[in-house]
């Protein structure tokens, strides 16, 4: 089997998380009104989590998430009920997979790569994904912070994967869509791969570029040579 191993993201990387649009188009009954609000709540649940992580004040990435929706029915003025709250929050465990991920992991898999779920989300969250997308049985393990009870990008957090996959920092790469994910494992030393799902994405100007640029899983797959 080849030493590298390739940890994945999941949220924004492997599963959409603006797959509640047309959910949002429902619950809101405003179409003009669904992408804005499903982009700040993914904002402000990363937010949240940077800020519990910082605080020592840890909460799950579901409470995050359940926060977030709050934080941003009230910032828009939505006055979304508990049930629809609810439903959306549901909807959530449900996300779907972009269309490029099973078969980039198919051919990333069968070249022997090891690869592995590596997200700030509980172990069962992330499974319920993986399954509900029909991709579980391509990773060979799931790494969760809830385990260490911190979030990304804490160096702590990329430790903790190496300690899982018991891996090198030369061996071990980071495939992820947030640029602070990238900068993040950069910081503790392992190689990052951006997938950059959309053109018009800017990449953090920090001065810590990605090893590697790809557009999707089917290039990543390509460049690795699976």
């Amino acid at each position: 089997m080849n030493k590298r191993v390739l940890a994945f993201d999941v949220y924004g990387t492997l599963i959409d998380t603006h797959g509640v649009v047309e959910a949002l188009n429902v619950e809101l009954g405003d179409a003009e009104m669904a992408l804005p609000f499903s982009q700040r709540w993914r904002d402000k649940q990363l937010e949240f989590a940077f800020r519990r992580s910082l605080m020592g004040a840890y909460a799950s990435f579901a409470d995050c998430t359940r926060d977030a929706l709050e934080f941003t029915d009230r910032a828009m003025g939505s006055q979304l009920s508990e049930v629809a709250k609810d439903r959306l929050m549901a909807l959530y465990g449900r996300l779907p997979a972009f269309a490029d991920v099973a078969e980039g992991l198919a051919r990333l898999s069968n070249a022997g790569m090891r690869c592995v779920a590596f997200s700030n989300g509980t172990r069962e969250a992330v499974t319920g994904l993986l399954a509900q997308a029909g991709i579980r049985e391509r990773f060979d393990a799931i790494v969760s912070v809830d385990d260490i009870k911190r979030f990304k990008p804490d160096p702590a957090v990329y430790a903790y994967l190496r300690q899982c996959t018991e891996s090198s920092a030369a061996d071990t790469w980071l495939i992820s869509s947030n640029p602070f994910d990238i900068i993040g494992a950069k910081y503790a030393g392992l190689h990052a791969t951006w997938v950059r799902r959309s053109a018009e994405a800017p990449f953090d100007p920090w001065g810590d570029e990605p090893d590697m640029t790809v557009s999707d899983l089917d290039e990543l797959a390509s460049r690795l040579g699976g």
